[in-house]
């Protein structure tokens, strides 16, 4: 089980927010067993533990006690976790029990109570009334109600039986279904953890396939990258001895070390990989059976089978209910039957037939029945019983195996971890990837070349323009200063303004450029190709490919501008448009910087950074995918270009939308005007053919001529005035329709040239609509032309003529329209082969237009389909932001371990340090023991014990271990006991010299009274021969009488001195003495 706490922080502040209670229940895991504690959100969860620690007598260190994922730590107030609440659990394990040697639990002591059946009532005597009377039938009453009695209380202690086996199977139920819930959560608990492993297991999979795969290929294309730059030339500039190829840049021997080097620590750590996805099927499967084991619980088998017996007990209560109806019953027919005897009116007989088959059905039904309920129950207790066992042995090896799964994982996490750092430290294939990159180095350094070169020309064109608009403000200066000078010089004089310092004029700025970069190499675009051609690159993935050419290389096809250096290297009051800029030389050419030398080096400049570019690109990522970050920047980019060309496309459609709206208004304004003029030239010429004869002919010509001549003026200042406008409209449109192409860079450049072909066309047809005053003398065969444009954008050209046959024309003026006729033909034919060529033009830039519009859709379409990857992108990022949140609770998860391993080892350490001077007392005190047993002599050995005893009761401390102060005690009793034992020995030594010392003297004594008795029985011997023989005895008993009793003293002397001397002495030949009887006498 996981210690650690998944609690992110709020703590008090959101508890406050949520409504605590005042009872925290707590379920015990092993047995089922609730608690109950009243308390707040105040309360430490230290003192739950004690609490629980006397009830269930489990120590505080081995109390789990989880709620949800979270672990409670005892240092924390119940509020901190928003506790107590009752939509929320605490359950209790016992980290004792998860261990793998722990002992399974037993089996459950439940008592099945049985009923306390009452012993049968004893025979009815004729004590009462009703018993004393004759008549059997109320006898028979009296017995029967005594019966019905026996029959309810049997059936009442059946029933209080059934109803206790009933809430015991019920409690069984219950404490189930807290094991089952305990279960779920330490299920939950456990899946947490494995949910972690398996995130950081499919991350470290998916980065070693994804480096796996680049180094395979990286290994496996060495040879031909190295054959590949020893064939590529360097240029005749770089060439030295010893360095003609590409491969000279590198040491093959110390690469080819290298490659052998990280082959095999490949094959190496691949074997590791593999060994652990074994690990990890292993390690899953293992988790996997232990959820199907975790659901195998049969509580809602028990729950079924009691919500079934329910019944039995409301058929009991049935039953009782029937029971004690009859027991009422025949108590009431008793009390009738009695006092119907006194007045003899009621037949007690009847009444004992109907309560005898009352008394028929609660034996043969009743009684039975309310028996085989009570069975039933017993049988369902013991199933109950079983079941809990199964329960309890479930739950026991159930958390064992979920303990051994989580140390497991955290082997594994801990071997995850290794691999990652271990996946980090490639620094040998990151220096053997100079082989691949080198190629593309050497392409870019040459394309670089190429574009500083290019860079120098678009430079000076930049110069040219600066120095040219510098020109033109000098010279608007110096009108300036003209004009005031000629319009104040009459009144003040030249002197004066001379002393005031008003005819300096302004000084010609002249725009040098340094020479820059003059050591680069003679390199153009076209060598880029000869001198590091596309075949020294190596290849990619396929899937590499694809995930770079989409994002990445249609970026830089799209930007068509310079890297970001030199984009950044302006700022953005300074950038000019290149079609600004190239705008400007339309008049002026300077030396070197022509309009086409400046695009063809901007376009130069242009090529040599995109293949700079792609090179820097190849070179990254030519053997690694690209990074989701990487991803995500090129669809940005991809996105913000797209954008802008849209932009850019509807914008130029509006403009030319309403450039062509103004185009067709001005047609119809020139149709409406040749009208207006063919009408005044058929009144003019009516109005002179009724003129008088009186005039002559000349003279009417030439008035109608010099009128003819007025109206030419006003309309040709007409004309003129309408030229003007329409000249500055289409300048205006010119200007407008090359913003779009300012707008967007890289953008479509159909777009650019159908802008600026109908620039040409505006200027073509603005030059043609200078009409002339012969267009107001049209003959009768007059054309005009209608110009409508559609709404696609067609241009229909219509030329209409006008009969003016009924006009009588005298022969002069005929002869003047015949003259004027032929130049008016001339000019129609050139407008109508201007018209048709505009229309063709026309034509072939709507097809033009159709092509823009498909790849517009095609465009289009891209965009969706970025937008679809960006919804995919997003998605991901919201897993990443998942992932982080996650990642986030496990560090507090973690946090929260280690600080409770911090508590525990501090515990710890502090139990060690208490040992340890307990054990350093103990050693010192076996030492000062040691060198008392060593002492030499009895003596020497009590005295130093004794006095090792003396210093150890002056030293007592009262925080001493109960070990040492035993040792104490025992030292102390030991060295009485030696002082004793020395002290009994010393003064049975002096008994034993005492002793040595008499029994010395009695020995010389002895030896004296041996020779007094020696003498004596010789000089008996001798008498015996001298005197009679009867005298001989008398004295001789005499004699012996004074010896035995001369011995008898000295005996009883050396008795009382030495205590324990025996000593035997044998009398011969004293005393006469039959044959029959031993001779002598015995004495000790």
């Amino acid at each position: 089980m996981s210690s650690g706490s998944a609690v992110t922080g709020g703590g008090a502040e959101e508890a406050a927010a949520v409504p605590l209670g005042q009872k925290l229940m707590v379920h015990v895991a092993e047995n089922g067993h609730t608690l109950e504690f009243q308390c707040g959100g105040d309360t430490l969860v230290e003192a739950i533990q004690h609490s629980i620690h006397h009830l269930c007598v489990i120590p505080p260190s081995d109390q789990l006690l989880l709620c949800g994922n979270t672990s409670l730590d005892g240092a924390n107030a119940l509020a901190y976790y928003k506790l107590p609440r009752d939509d929320r659990e605490v359950f209790l394990y016992n980290k004792a029990r998860l261990l793998a040697d722990s002992r399974p639990p037993a089996p459950e002591s439940i008592y099945i109570p049985e009923p306390n059946i009452p012993p049968p009532p004893p025979r009815p005597q004729d004590s009462s009334p009703v018993g004393a009377s004759a008549d059997p039938a109320l006898k028979a009453l009296v017995s029967y109600e005594t019966r019905f009695r026996y029959h309810f209380q049997v059936a009442n202690a059946v029933y209080q039986s059934s109803l206790a086996k009933f809430e015991l199977c019920r409690r069984l139920l219950r404490e189930g279904q807290v094991q089952e819930r305990a279960l779920d959560t330490a299920r939950s608990n456990l899946e947490h953890t494995f949910r972690k492993l398996s995130q950081r297991y499919s991350e470290f999979l998916r980065c070693f396939t994804q480096q796996h795969r680049s180094h395979v290929e990286m290994l496996a294309n060495f040879e031909r990258d190295v054959q590949k730059l020893r064939a590529v030339r360097l240029h005749p500039a770089l060439q030295s001895e010893g360095r003609h190829c590409l491969m000279d840049l590198l040491k093959e021997n110390d690469l080819r070390k290298l490659a052998d080097g990280c082959l095999s620590s490949h094959k190496k750590f691949e074997v590791k990989v593999s060994q652990l996805k074994a690990n990890f099927l292993e390690l899953k499967k293992r988790v996997e059976g232990l959820f199907n084991a975790m659901n195998s619980g049969g509580c809602k088998d028990v729950e079924k089978l009691i919500k079934e017996h329910q019944g039995v007990i409301g058929d009991q209560k049935i039953i009782m209910q029937a029971l004690s109806k009859d027991v009422d019953t025949s108590k009431k027919l008793v009390d009738d039957c009695s006092s119907c005897q006194l007045s003899a009116s009621l037949r007690p007989h009847d009444a004992v037939s109907a309560v005898g088959r009352i008394y028929e059905i609660h034996e043969n039904d009743n009684l039975p029945s309310i028996q085989n309920f009570d069975h039933s129950l017993t049988k369902l207790l013991e199933k109950c019983k079983d079941k809990k066992n199964e329960m309890n042995t479930l739950v026991h090896v159930c958390m064992q195996r979920v303990k051994s799964s989580q140390i497991s994982i955290k082997g594994m996490m801990s071997e995850l971890i290794a691999f990652q750092e271990v996946m980090g430290h490639q620094e040998d294939f990151d220096n053997l990837k100079i082989v691949s990159g080198l190629g593309y180095a050497y392409r870019a350094c040459v394309a670089e070349v190429a574009r500083r070169k290019s860079y120098f020309k678009l430079y000076t064109g930049f110069a040219g323009k600066h120095a040219e608009k510098l020109a033109i403000e000098c010279q608007n200066e110096k009108t300036r200063r003209e004009d005031f000078h000629r319009t104040w010089s009459r009144y003040i004089p030249d002197g004066v303004m001379c002393s005031m310092g008003l005819f300096d004029s302004p000084s010609q700025c002249d725009v040098k450029v340094a020479p820059f970069d003059c050591d680069l190499l003679p390199i153009d675009v076209d060598d880029v190709e000869k001198l590091a051609p596309q075949s020294i690159l190596g290849s990619f993935l396929k899937s590499e490919r694809s995930q770079i050419a989409k994002p990445l290389l249609s970026n830089s096809s799209i930007s068509g501008n310079l890297n970001k250096s030199e984009q950044n290297s302006l700022s953005a009051d300074d950038k000019m448009d290149f079609q600004d800029f190239l705008g400007g030389y339309d008049t002026i050419d300077i030396a070197g910087t022509s309009k086409l030398e400046v695009e063809n080096a901007r376009l130069k400049a242009e090529l040599a950074s995109a293949i700079a570019v792609l090179c820097n690109i190849s070179a990254e990522y030519g053997y690694e995918s690209i990074d989701e970050g990487q991803i995500d920047a090129a669809l940005k980019k991809a996105r913000e270009k797209t954008a802008e060309a849209l932009a850019a496309k509807d914008e130029f459609a509006y403009q030319l939308q309403s450039l062509l709206t103004a185009k067709q208004e001005k047609c119809l304004a020139y149709e409406k005007r040749i009208q207006d003029l063919e009408e005044r030239l058929a009144n003019q010429y009516i109005k002179g053919h009724m003129v008088s004869g009186s005039k002559d002919t000349s003279g009417s010509l030439l008035s109608a001529f010099k009128s003819n001549d007025c109206n030419l003026d006003v309309s040709g200042g007409r004309q003129t005035q309408i030229r003007d406008e329409s000249s500055v409209a289409m300048d205006e449109a010119s200007s407008t329709s090359e913003q779009p192409s300012k707008q967007a860079e890289g953008g479509d450049e159909n777009m650019t040239d159908i802008s600026g072909a109908l620039n040409l066309q505006l200027l073509d047809s603005a030059a043609c609509t200078n009409l002339d005053a012969f267009m107001t003398e049209l003959p009768r065969d007059n054309e005009h032309k209608i110009v409508n444009i559609d709404k696609e954008g067609h241009m229909l050209t219509q030329l209409t003529m006008a009969d003016t046959s009924d006009v009588r024309i005298e022969d002069p003026l005929s002869i003047l329209n015949s003259r004027t006729n032929e130049h008016h033909t001339l000019e129609l034919r050139n407008k109508e082969l201007l018209v048709s060529e505009l229309q063709s033009t026309l034509d072939q830039k709507s097809k033009q237009l159709g092509e823009t519009e498909i790849k517009l859709s095609a465009m289009m379409d891209e965009v969706n389909s970025l937008m679809k990857e960006l919804e995919q992108i997003r998605g991901l990022l919201d897993e990443s932001q998942m992932n982080c949140a996650h990642l986030e609770n496990c560090l507090h998860e973690a946090r929260e371990e280690a600080r409770t391993n911090k508590c525990s080892s501090d515990r710890r350490a502090v139990e060690y340090d208490a040992l340890r001077s307990s054990a350093l007392r103990i050693h010192g005190l076996f030492e000062r023991l040691n060198n008392c047993v060593t002492a030499p002599g009895m003596t020497g050995f009590a005295e130093s014990l004794r006095s090792l005893a003396l210093s150890l009761a002056s030293s007592v401390k009262k925080d001493e271990a109960d070990t040492t102060v035993q040792f104490q005690q025992c030292i102390k009793i030991l060295a009485d006991k030696v002082y004793l034992l020395t002290r009994q020995s010393a003064e049975l030594l002096e008994r034993y010299s005492a002793m040595q010392a008499v029994h010395g003297d009695i020995t010389k004594e002895l030896d004296l009274k041996k020779v007094l008795i020696k003498n004596l029985y010789n000089k008996l011997q001798q008498e015996k021969q001298n005197r009679p023989a009867r005298r001989r005895y008398h004295l001789v008993g005499l004699k012996s009488m004074s010896l035995l009793s001369f011995f008898e003293t000295l005996l009883g002397t050396t008795r009382r001195s030495t205590g324990t001397t025996q000593t035997t002495f044998c009398l011969r030949n004293l005393s006469p003495c039959s044959p029959s009887t031993t001779c002598g006498t015995q004495r000790t």
